[in-house]
Parts: C-alpha cells; sequence; structure tokens
C-alpha cells in the first residue's frame, strides 16, 4: 500500500469512528404497585428519610455508629474496591489515546566471508562484522471504528458508580446491625433487672411462707414450690450476663474494636428513635435503595460488555507510524538527516473462523445482560417486600404493646391482690407464687416487645435507603 493511500484514507477512519454497534440502554421497564401492602400506613422517601445522626437520637449509639463507619472491617474493604474501580474508570477514560514507545539498541554480527552480506562488508566496510544503531519512536493507534473505547468506559464508569452505591447499602446495613445490637444490648440489660426483681421479691415471699411453716400455718411443700419460683428468677440472672457480655463481644466487633465492655444508655424508651411515617408510593424506593441503584447499574454495565462482544466480531483498523535513527557506524548514528528512518504501516484485521468463540461470546453477554435485568427486577420486589415486612412488624409491635400493658396492669394488680389475700388468709401460697411467675414472663414480654418496635423501626429505616451522608 503506497503512502499517500494512507493518507487519503485517515478521513474514512476518523468517519467510521463513529460507529457504534452496542445499543444505549434505555431502562428497564418495572410494573411496580401503587401502594404498599400495609395500606393503612405508607412511607415517603423525602420527607421520613433523615441521616443517621438525626434520626437515632441516643449519643452513645451514634458514637458507636460512627465508630462502625469508620473501622468496620467490611466497610473498609469496600471502600478499597471502589478505589480500584476509580482506577479502572480513568484508564478507560484514556482508551482513545495512542500508545508512545521508545527503543534504542546496538547490534554486531559477525558475517560468513562466502555469504554475500561478508563478501559485501568486507569489501566495503573493510571489517568481517557488521554493526547496527537503532534508536525509534513508534506511535500506534486502534481507530474506534464501532465505540469500543466508548463502550468501555461506560462500563467501568457504570461498575464504579455500583459499587458506590453498594458500599452506601454497606453502610446503611452496618447503621441498622449496631443499632439493633444496640437495642438488643439494652433489652438484656432490662431482662436482667427483672430478673433481679424478681430475685428480691420471690426471697421475701419466700421468707414469709416459711414463718409460716414454722408456726405450721402451711406445709413444707409451700417452702419448696417458694424456692422453685425464686430459682426460676435466679436462673435468669447468669443467662442475662452470659448473653450480655456475648453481645457486647459482637457489638465491638462490629465497630472494628477488640471485645470489651459497651457503655449504654439506661433504658429502651431513651433509645427508642421518631417513627413518624407520612404517604408515600413505592416507586419512590428506586431513588432512594442504594442496592436497588447498583442493581440497575449492573444492568448498564451488562450492556456495555454485550456491545463490545459484538464489536469483537467486526473489523479492526490501526496505523502505526514511527521514526528513528538507523546507522552500521556508530558516529554516524545520529547524523541527522542522513541516518533518519521513517515508517507509516497500517492493519485491517478482521475475525473469520474463530470456532464460533466470538458469537458464542457474544450470545453469553446478551445473556448475562438478561440475568442482570431479572436481578433489578427482583431487587426491587425485595425492597418493596422489605418495607411492607416492616411495616406489618410495626403496627403489629403497636398493638401487642398496648395489649402488653393493659396485661400489665392487670397482672400487677392480680399480684398485690394475691400477695394481700394471702397475708389475710383468704388465698393460698399458690395463688402467690402463680401471680408473681405470671408477672415476671409478662415483663420479660413485653420488653421483648418493646425490642421488636425498635428492630422494626430500625428496618423500615434501613428498607427505604437510609440516611448515609456522601
Amino acid at each position: 500500500m503506497k503512502m499517500k493511500h494512507i493518507i487519503k484514507g485517515l478521513p474514512v477512519v476518523l468517519l467510521l469512528t463513529s460507529c457504534v454497534v452496542g445499543k444505549k440502554y434505555a431502562g428497564t421497564p418495572l410494573d411496580m404497585p401503587e401502594k404498599y401492602r400495609s395500606a393503612q400506613v405508607t412511607v415517603t422517601a423525602d420527607t421520613v428519610l433523615l441521616p443517621w445522626k438525626t434520626f437515632f437520637k441516643d449519643p452513645v449509639l451514634t458514637g458507636l455508629i460512627e465508630k462502625a463507619l469508620a473501622k468496620n472491617s467490611d466497610i473498609q474493604v469496600a471502600m478499597l474496591n471502589m478505589q480500584q474501580l476509580e482506577l479502572a474508570y480513568k484508564q478507560a477514560k484514556l482508551g482513545l489515546l495512542p500508545t508512545l514507545d521508545f527503543s534504542a539498541g546496538a547490534s554486531r554480527t559477525w558475517l560468513s566471508k562466502n555469504s554475500l552480506n561478508g563478501s559485501l562488508s568486507d569489501q566495503f566496510i573493510g571489517t568481517s562484522y557488521m554493526d547496527d544503531y537503532n534508536a525509534t519512536i513508534r506511535l500506534s493507534w486502534e481507530a474506534d471504528i464501532w465505540g469500543k473505547v466508548k463502550m468501555q468506559k461506560d462500563e467501568a464508569r457504570a461498575n464504579f458508580f455500583a459499587q458506590k452505591e453498594n458500599l452506601s447499602a454497606l453502610k446503611t446495613r452496618i447503621i441498622a446491625q449496631v443499632a439493633q445490637a444496640y437495642y438488643n444490648l439494652v433489652t438484656l440489660d432490662e431482662q436482667l433487672k427483672v430478673a433481679e426483681r424478681n430475685v428480691i421479691l420471690g426471697d421475701s415471699t419466700l421468707r414469709m411462707i416459711r414463718l409460716q411453716y414454722n408456726s405450721a400455718q402451711v406445709s413444707s411443700l409451700g417452702v419448696d414450690q417458694a424456692e422453685a419460683q425464686k430459682k426460676t428468677a435466679e436462673l435468669l440472672v447468669p443467662l442475662a450476663k452470659q448473653q450480655i457480655a456475648a453481645q457486647e463481644n459482637a457489638l465491638r466487633i462490629l465497630c472494628g474494636e477488640f471485645p470489651d465492655s459497651v457503655t449504654r444508655t439506661n433504658s429502651l424508651s431513651a433509645a427508642m428513635p421518631e417513627s413518624v411515617f407520612g404517604e408515600g408510593v413505592p416507586a419512590a424506593l428506586l431513588s432512594r435503595r442504594p442496592d436497588v441503584k447498583a442493581a440497575e447499574y449492573a444492568i448498564m454495565a451488562a450492556n456495555s460488555r454485550t456491545g463490545l462482544a459484538k464489536a469483537n466480531m467486526y473489523p479492526t483498523l490501526s496505523i502505526t507510524p514511527s521514526i528513528g535513527t538507523n546507522a552500521f557506524l556508530f558516529n554516524k548514528w545520529f547524523d541527522l538527516p542522513g541516518s533518519i528512518v521513517k515508517t507509516l504501516g497500517a492493519n485491517l484485521a478482521q475475525p473469520i473462523f474463530q470456532k464460533k468463540q466470538l458469537k458464542t461470546a457474544y450470545e453469553v453477554a446478551k445473556l448475562e445482560q438478561e440475568k442482570a435485568a431479572v436481578q433489578f427486577r427482583l431487587s426491587v420486589m425485595t425492597a418493596v417486600g422489605e418495607v411492607s415486612d416492616a411495616l406489618a412488624k410495626s403496627k403489629a409491635a403497636d398493638e401487642r404493646m398496648q395489649l402488653a400493658a393493659q396485661k400489665t396492669a392487670s397482672l400487677s394488680k392480680a399480684t398485690n391482690d394475691a400477695m394481700l389475700l394471702y397475708k389475710s388468709g383468704m388465698a393460698t401460697y399458690l395463688d402467690v407464687i402463680t401471680a408473681q411467675n405470671n408477672a415476671l414472663q409478662n415483663e420479660l414480654e413485653a420488653i421483648s416487645i418493646r425490642k421488636d418496635k425498635l428492630d422494626a423501626i430500625t428496618e423500615l429505616y434501613r428498607a427505604l435507603g437510609g440516611g448515609v451522608e456522601p
């Protein structure tokens, strides 16, 4: 190919670089419901979702969340992954730039005297060897005929932002886990207090029954029953302490620290965040849930990979101009312009027979894109389901808390009445023990219900996308 033909063909090459074989991502259609399953209570992503420092009121809890966001191992690994993808994105943006290489070298060849080169060397150079000195600057550029560079850049960009959204989702999940672990710790504290109070109450009841036993008013069975009731409360104390220690260790590890004790508030009521939710529609999740947005970025990346796989089946054109110096004598190596050597090359490559590898790769890429779309729809359905579950759990917890409060009032009165009747001889010791046992179980159940309410609020906060600062 003559040099002038190559030069004349450059405008055509530049025009072909505007051709793109991949399809632009146009979004994935979703048939979103108009409301959540709990029609009585809905939520809004614009007015409810607050930064976690505003949503969680307990200063001790916010301090633990800050530690977790700064030191949690999973978050640190995710941030390193994002830095890797950021470097890949920056590299992909340089895809249109040519590569430039420099090489320099010298060689000496002892030629055969019976060869043509050997005889010419003796005749013209007067030596039995031939030197070669060269220095070359070579430019290589592949014409982006089918828009490969743009698709590579789009894929890298989608991967980067997907990882960014995954990092936000991870932070939101860590915030919820820290909050729920903290609430569980406070719950265990309250259960321990209830157990200790019942130990004291059981001891008082046991002393009273023993006095009556000594005066022959009750049998030894009454003493045994009272002691068993006291032991029931006492058994809860070491179990609660064991669970408290385990929860403290787990919470410290979640915050990126070695196991140790954890400072916390004195009651669940003081730790309760606000749970005021307005009205909204599930479609708002698409703008809030980072995992949903990450799933859509995954489709974008898969779409770009599909386009790249298709482009690999089309011809490629590369241009490699070079300029340098070449001489057989060292003192003439850089004797310009006599030692200058120039080259301009163009290469057109078209895959012909690749054992259907390129077509198979394209078909696989299309299937991967379809899988990403299915995963995206699943992530949206999961998000709507999680919000619905949290709403139902929160509503049920409210109803259970009201019933537990009424039950507590009834059992408290029953316990006092049983004690008064027993002292006046109108009730048996079994009535007292039964009333105390029922009150103990109800107190523990009421604490557990309050914990369920806190978990529901926290889970709803996470399910709606959380409020992690960028």
